[in-house]
């Protein structure tokens, strides 16, 4: 089974010993973030490479497909967040049904090992992998089996901190509060598509946006926003998502941003979404002039928040 990460090959370094961690590290939160610091010490302090060991897909869409959970960053901007810590090397390994049967024994020893040349294996809170997984305590004995040192990550001073609670705020709408357990504010990538320019009709013309459908949405509200360009250029906006219950959207969910200061065709570029505060919940009005009375108060608090 050959995994080896192309990168790594094109570095001629696959025979270079490595300190590492594995995980999922879906929205690359401060949790993981500690574990990060804590691996990247540990190599610095053995004179060997640091490395991340993460997958191309999340393990439950193979091993339990009904129930893979919307996720807080694509591959995409994951690896760009890993990257950003400074880690020497990066493994992204393709999630496949024979690699979920390894067992954690087979994964350390034809994985870790003899692909990877890990020597130090740094396991963060609570993490297991591998088949059937383990306790720490296994890990230890299968590691001097397999010729890896298992150490455990000391406390994390983030221990709270998971991407299942950021997903639970971000699905309440608690931007902000995501935005503190992620350590930056959390964004929406997509491409610019065609709509009913309804809101060019009402004076607050939009970009839809087209979002990476694995990604999750938060809940169905207007929200201020900084919006990146593809230009490179920042934004202020507000940005809605939801069905439109006023202009009768149906079940379709729309994705809308209304940037205040700009003038232009996006159609067909990618644009980036950074959700700052909930303005407030989705709501029906009882007329488009009452829609279009909100719509101004959200501008109004929108350009407050981002100022």
């Amino acid at each position: 089974m050959c995994i080896f990460a192309n990168n790594m090959k094109e570095q001629g370094c696959k025979n270079e010993v490595r300190v590492a961690s594995i995980g999922f590290f879906d929205g690359v939160h401060r949790g993981h973030l500690c574990l990060i610091g804590q691996l990247q010490e540990e190599a610095h302090r053995r004179g060997l490479r640091s490395l991340l060991v993460t997958f191309d897909r999340h393990p439950r869409t193979v091993v339990s497909p009904g129930h893979v959970p919307a996720l807080l960053t694509t591959l995409e901007e994951k690896e760009e967040l890993l990257r950003q810590t400074g880690v020497d090397e990066i493994a992204v390994i393709p999630f496949t049904l024979e690699l979920s049967r390894l067992s954690a024994l087979e994964f350390m020893e034809q994985v870790l090992r003899r692909e990877l040349n890990v020597q130090v294996l740094i396991l963060g809170y609570d993490h297991a992998f591998g088949h059937g997984g383990g306790s720490l305590n296994d890990y230890v004995r299968w590691g001097r089996e397999t010729g890896i040192e298992v150490l455990r990550a000391h406390e994390l001073g983030d221990a709270m901190v998971s991407s299942s609670k950021c997903r639970r705020l971000l699905e309440a709408g608690d931007v902000r509060g995501a935005a503190d357990m992620l350590g930056r504010p959390y964004s929406l990538r997509g491409e610019v598509v065609r709509g009913f320019h309804v809101g060019h009709e009402l004076g607050f013309p939009t970009a839809n946006l087209m979002a990476d459908e694995e990604k999750l949405l938060p809940a169905h509200g207007a929200y201020a926003v900084w919006a990146t360009l593809p230009d490179g250029s920042r934004q202020a906006g507000m940005l809605n998502i939801g069905n439109r219950p006023t202009i009768g959207n149906g079940e379709t969910v729309s994705v809308e941003v209304n940037l205040f200061d700009y003038e232009g065709n996006l159609y067909g570029q990618r644009m980036r979404l950074e959700l700052v505060e909930r303005l407030r919940k989705e709501q029906r009005f009882r007329s488009r002039e009452e829609l279009v009375a909100q719509l101004n108060e959200d501008k109004r608090r929108a350009e407050e928040i981002l100022r």
